[in-house]
């Protein structure tokens, strides 16, 4: 019998403060930080586990504390994802939901990962981290490919929000990730890379342009490329 393997990710949760119980609850019912463990292990081992802390955050947003070295995941963004989804008629949109944080949950990961690993960052360290959630997500599943999709929409809705409120990238507080509309093109872009055939209606002026669509297999297969070449001896490929 093949030896368990150790745990990439040590959770746990804090009680909730009480406006956060439904979606405490949702997060524990839905087992995203269980399924993220499991999913990140199929590409690194660790030495030891990388705390993670789901709380309430008061507003604050899910990150990556590097002086604890410990991911924190904040039970209201399952709500602030709820209510993005239903502006668009999709009521509760539970399967977008559960998709969203899983990402931020490996998005997060990531930023842990370069920190514990000293990993070579390419490029933008936040754009980086997207592309270890895509990795982890993109596993050749229909599932995966509607989880990294709904992600993508999610940063979509998100920054149509601020357009529709007047914001430009311009007069918002500096920040170190890529506006949001960026993302979301950067994210459909690695599903249509990683599957043309099956994401063709991906392509499109709201979406994904169509002059950047061509070159979209080349950057998915950098992405895997680029992550792989990072982990060096800490990484495994589950494809090989």
């Amino acid at each position: 019998m093949r030896a368990r393997e150790p745990a990439v990710l040590a959770y746990r949760f804090e009680e909730p403060a009480g406006a956060d119980r439904g979606d405490a609850r949702f997060l524990r019912v839905r087992g995203l930080l269980e399924e993220a463990a499991e999913a990140v292990g199929e590409w690194v081992g660790l030495a030891r586990p990388v705390p993670v802390v789901v709380r309430s955050c008061g507003g604050e947003g899910s990150s990556y504390d590097p002086e604890e070295q410990r991911v924190e995941i904040c039970y209201e963004e399952v709500s602030e994802t709820r209510d993005l989804f239903r502006g668009t008629g999709r009521g509760r949109a539970d399967e977008e939901v559960a998709a969203v944080l899983l990402e931020t949950v490996l998005h997060e990961t990531a930023h842990a990962l370069v920190d514990v690993l000293a990993l070579r960052v390419t490029g933008r360290e936040e754009d980086f981290a997207d592309q270890f959630a895509a990795l982890v997500l993109l596993d050749g599943s229909a599932v995966g490919e509607r989880r990294l999709r709904a992600a993508a929409e999610a940063w979509r809705l998100s920054a149509r929000l601020t357009e529709d409120a007047g914001e430009t990238d311009g007069k918002q507080a500096p920040d170190e990730h890529a506006p949001d509309h960026e993302r979301a093109v950067n994210e459909y872009c690695y599903v249509y890379g990683s599957a043309p055939g099956r994401h063709g209606d991906l392509v499109g002026p709201d979406t994904l342009p169509a002059e950047r669509a061509p070159g979209c297999a080349e950057e998915w297969t950098d992405v895997r490329a680029d992550w792989l070449t990072a982990l060096g001896p800490a990484g495994r490929d589950p494809d090989a």
